[in-house]
């Protein structure tokens, strides 16, 4: 087995360029099936955030997304503006706001979300047959181990 200059297999090298090229991809993909057309990546990224992890400081979500306070800031205010999120006071800090979605902040998750999975399905349903869908579940139970620390 040939060792590349990273000193890793050449298939483990390949594997990894071909993986993230892939997976980029698809990301691309499901992010244009989502009704997002309204919102910029930072608008959906930044109320994404919100709905996986619950009520957050703007300089918190600034710091999860690796952007500055003021980008976040302009973000916040446009998700506010569409009426997706609420600002409320911080309980603990009267100067600071806590990030909350809107009942049509949770509903626009969702539907991108069912909008995300029912297209990958479908094209599942039509562009494989059963034996390559079974392989892809395979290939998947070995990626899953990526994820493990």
């Amino acid at each position: 087995m040939e060792q590349n200059p990273d000193g890793v297999s050449d298939t483990a090298a390949r594997a990894a360029r071909d993986l993230t090229v892939v997976f980029n991809r698809l990301r691309r993909r499901l992010r244009s099936v989502a009704e997002d057309e309204d919102l910029t990546p930072p608008q959906v990224s930044a109320l994404t955030l919100v709905g996986k992890h619950g009520a957050a400081t703007a300089s918190a979500l600034a710091s999860a997304e690796g952007v500055r306070p003021q980008s976040m800031a302009t973000t916040l205010a446009a998700l506010d503006r569409a009426g997706l999120i609420h600002r409320n006071p911080d309980p603990e800090d009267g100067r600071r706001q806590l990030i909350t979605l809107t009942p049509a902040g949770r509903e626009r998750i969702e539907g991108d979300r069912r909008a995300r999975h029912r297209w990958l399905a479908r094209t599942l349903e039509e562009r494989y047959d059963e034996e390559e869908r079974r392989t892809l579940l395979d290939a998947l139970t070995l990626l899953e181990r990526l994820t493990e620390s």
